[in-house]
């Protein structure tokens, strides 16, 4: 499908009413206003088109989360028919309804191992704040309330909530809302290409998940609740761990006994192509949160799945849960979430990105892009991928400059909505995405790539 410019104002009266009363997220408010917004007025498979009716393939299915496409009928038949019927009920109060339990039936029946209770929630920074409060509150009812402490990793995303921010390892965010919550420590992150000084994948992987013995020693055995982490950094630039990472972290957590969470807010529902990425790098976790592909983003829903160890101690000795939400398992949004499972499970969403477009799209990038100035490293799996951009190929010298930001705008402008993570450029499409639609996607970065070099390489010549 061509990209096309027209120049209408039916976006004018959008962008003035945004500017006037609309904080966006993760948004320098006065530099939007000063540009004006960008209008999205429609979406359909993997295309969303503007107010100046510019066609874009979303390279980031929305924020990570539109796995299976925009448009599905199935997903607003699903939504609209549950309102008719019970447009909203709470589960406080001894309440239940059924497109809650047969989500809850459903999410146990997809996670591995003995994940087999679920608490539902609203967004992946509420189901972290809800790991945090489960696993601290399961040490407690096991008579060892010393041990609280969390680790987690630099660069990590863990949610934009006080909890959730303290636990990520984004400094940006963390100055912005010190002081943070206490009691939570980091090791680094399995970033090969950017931190592994010489050490081959392997070796990187085997040091790096080492770090976390370190630390539960230095801070002593007894007082570490969990680790958690994402089985890909997602919001910090896509870093996929060698595989020798994630077994070795197992290892360490069961050896200390240690609590495993995978927050699978990004990995889950096919990305990697398995339901989960903890299966695709092959560790049990004793708690999972998830969150954005539970629904394809189509309403607000997330959910923690809780292992038998947890769940048993906390149904059996916890007495009241003090903790929810107004809208946690909201029937609609359970509809939804209960349909997009069944879409992506009976449509065969998960072997697709598995077998056939996940190897495509990592071959694409590496073959079209894998010699370009600009980008020193690919990495990806599945249906994720980031690029790391820099200065020299030869040396990986990253560049001062803010080029991350102005190869997204590129993208853009070459009708492709990319993400920049600082200087790295990634890409998460719907999971329904064609052939012909990644090499689309692949020429549209391609020509974002070209033309980011030559403005860098004028800024540097003069």
């Amino acid at each position: 499908m061509p990209y096309t410019t027209t120049n209408p104002t039916s976006g004018n009266a959008v962008r003035e009413l945004d500017a006037r009363y609309h904080l966006h997220p993760f948004t320098d408010t006065q530099a939007l206003n000063r540009k004006g917004a960008r209008v999205i007025t429609r979406a359909d498979g993997v295309y969303v088109w503007d107010s100046d009716n510019n066609q874009l393939i979303d390279g980031m299915a929305g924020l990570w989360c539109v796995n299976i496409g925009y448009g599905r009928q199935e997903l607003i038949d699903a939504a609209s028919s549950q309102m008719q019927v019970l447009p909203y009920y709470n589960t406080f109060f001894q309440s239940t309804h059924e497109p809650v339990t047969q989500l809850a039936e459903a999410i146990a029946d997809i996670t591995p191992g003995d994940l087999n209770r679920v608490f539902f929630a609203n967004s992946g920074s509420e189901a972290i704040d809800t790991v945090i409060r489960m696993v601290r509150h399961y040490w407690t009812l096991k008579g060892k309330r010393y041990r609280k402490l969390l680790i987690a990793r630099e660069n990590a995303y863990h949610g934009s909530t006080l909890a959730g921010a303290s636990l990520g390892g984004m400094g940006h965010m963390h100055r912005q809302c010190a002081p943070m919550l206490p009691g939570i420590h980091r090791i680094g992150q399995p970033y090969w290409y950017g931190e592994a000084d010489g050490l081959s994948e392997d070796e990187f992987g085997l040091k790096r998940a080492r770090e976390l013995e370190e630390k539960i020693l230095e801070v002593g055995p007894d007082n570490v609740a969990a680790f958690i982490g994402e089985p890909i950094q997602g919001a910090g630039g896509v870093i996929v761990p060698p595989r020798t990472y994630w077994p070795e972290i197992q290892r360490i957590c069961r050896k200390y006994d240690v609590l495993l969470v995978a927050d699978e807010v990004i990995c889950g529902f096919g990305r990697t192509g398995q339901w989960f990425g903890c299966q695709t790098y092959d560790f049990q976790p004793d708690i999972m949160s998830m969150a954005k592909g539970l629904s394809s983003g189509y309403l607000p829903i997330s959910a923690v799945a809780v292992g038998d160890r947890i769940a048993d101690v906390l149904t059996e000795h916890g007495g009241d849960f003090n903790h929810g939400f107004t809208y946690s398992g909201h029937p609609a949004a359970a509809a939804v979430a209960l349909e997009n499972i069944r879409l992506l499970r009976e449509e065969g969403v998960m072997e697709s990105v598995a077998s056939d477009t996940g190897p495509y799209l990592q071959a694409r990038l590496r073959d079209v892009l894998g010699e370009h100035p600009l980008c020193g490293h690919i990495e990806g799996i599945g249906l994720i991928a980031g690029l790391a951009l820099v200065k020299d190929r030869q040396t990986r010298t990253f560049f001062d400059e803010d080029v991350g930001t102005l190869c997204r705008d590129e993208c853009t402008a070459a009708g492709l909505i990319a993400r920049a993570c600082g200087n790295r450029i990634v890409l998460s499409p719907p999971l329904v995405i064609r052939r012909e639609e990644i090499d689309e996607m692949v020429d549209r970065l391609r020509i974002a790539l070209d033309t980011t070099y030559e403005r860098v390489s004028n800024l540097s010549a003069a």
